[in-house]
């Protein structure tokens, strides 16, 4: 998908009022638990949006992306941070990371985007990449839950204006085949514990996303993960710009 990224990324937070609020009052709270950590691993760091506050939570933040504008332009904007490491990868495989040297790893409104094959490749590779006990928040697509289903069926024709009415929502460019089940039979082939999975209505009222926190474990035995269905994500977008003073957004 290609993206002109003249904003940064940060019009991405309108639902949310600004990038800092989303972080502070929807990220940060999902991932407290999990920091601060020695060395931290960013999936599709973009612009840096999120980058930005990952690095006061750490010694040693390495970020990844396979878009080498992206990464140039992380490159100047941390430049004088010594913490900070941008990296350009194939967008599947981390040949840069020592194997155990990861404490956590953490990549949102990237992988939502990429098939299957590429969700387990990463997850093959932090299998490896991540200490024992080493844990993660990985944000991905569950669209493929709903992709059988008979609004996804209708003809694009008849479903465009209802979308741009607001009475149906679209798929804001998430894999139709990825689902929050397959992302917990890759963990179990990887030596990773999909400890919990939250299923978010992104933008909409569909669960099309999924908020997976993993951790890597040196037992061949996991433990069941638990899996709540929030459809109230996007209300609390709403609180949270509301609260940052900005009453109104349009989707586009």
């Amino acid at each position: 998908m290609k993206y002109d990224w003249k904003d940064a990324g940060e019009e991405w937070s309108e639902p949310w009022g600004t990038s800092a609020a989303q972080w502070s009052r929807a990220i940060l709270p999902r991932i407290r638990d999990c920091l601060p950590a020695p060395t931290i691993l960013e999936i599709g760091g973009g612009f840096g949006r999120w980058t930005h506050y990952l690095r006061d939570h750490c010694h040693e933040l390495i970020a990844v992306d396979r878009i080498e504008k992206c990464v140039a332009a992380c490159r100047r904007r941390f430049e004088g941070d010594p913490r900070v490491r941008c990296f350009v990868n194939d967008g599947r495989s981390l040949p840069m990371i020592p194997n155990g040297s990861i404490d956590f790893v953490f990549s949102f409104d990237s992988l939502v985007h990429v098939k299957p094959e590429i969700v387990d490749a990463y997850l093959a590779e932090l299998g490896a990449k991540l200490k024992a006990g080493g844990k993660g928040f990985i944000h991905h697509s569950n669209f493929g839950d709903y992709a059988d289903s008979f609004r996804e069926r209708l003809p694009k024709t008849l479903t465009k204006l209802p979308i741009k009415m607001n009475l149906l929502d679209w798929d804001h460019h998430r894999d139709r085949t990825m689902t929050a089940a397959l992302f917990r039979d890759f963990c179990q082939r990887h030596n990773l514990n999909c400890v919990s999975q939250e299923l978010v209505n992104w933008r909409g009222r569909r669960l099309i996303d999924c908020f997976s926190m993993i951790m890597r474990s040196e037992s061949s035995k996991s433990t069941p993960t638990r899996v709540v269905r929030n459809r109230n994500f996007m209300r609390e977008a709403t609180q949270i710009r509301a609260r940052s003073g900005i009453t109104q957004f349009v989707e586009q």
